[in-house]
């Protein structure tokens, strides 16, 4: 995936650039590190809507949240937001290094060779001189996750890696 500070602007404009969309149109998810952080960026959330996020997360999931005043700048007038607690250690010790959530967004390669979106060599082959970093993590799964609107009721808008019924 791809993914910047959510408070360096410059950056969240370069993520927009590099996905071929405008920074006021795109849909990056927050990669939080746990439910306090997620808050921050939520409005709040009833306590059926907390037991789900909390039995499902860390794991595979995109929770799609009514979003808060709190967002930075790049996701003014949004009025939801996608959050992600993931259940990979890279993004969880970037985001607690950083100090700052960070804007998520997939690698999509226009021709869908699947070899660029896991392949470590082929994504640093593809990307190297387009991002200030590539880490290597190992070849990543090929499979999205599950993206749930949680914004009136439980609703799943992509079906992906896990399943949301395991966790109501």
């Amino acid at each position: 995936g791809l993914g910047c500070d959510i408070t360096n602007i410059k950056a969240m404009e370069k993520l927009a650039r590099l996905k071929g969309v405008k920074l006021e149109k795109s849909h990056f998810s927050i990669v939080c590190n746990d439910l306090s952080h997620l808050s921050q960026y939520t409005l709040p959330i009833d306590n059926s809507t907390f037991k789900i996020l909390k039995r499902a997360l860390p794991g595979p999931f995109t929770f799609v949240m009514n979003a808060s005043r709190n967002l930075p700048v790049a996701y003014k007038g949004k009025k939801t937001v996608g959050i992600r607690v993931p259940d990979h250690a890279v993004p969880q010790m970037i985001v607690e290094k950083l100090g700052n959530p960070i804007a998520s967004t997939s690698i999509y390669d226009e021709d869908e060779i699947v070899e660029y979106t896991t392949d470590p060599e082929l994504i640093f082959e593809k990307w190297e001189k387009l991002v200030d970093a590539v880490i290597d993590s190992g070849y990543g799964d090929n499979i999205a996750s599950t993206v749930v609107d949680m914004t009136d009721g439980v609703e799943v808008l992509r079906d992906g890696k896990g399943d949301i019924e395991d966790y109501l």
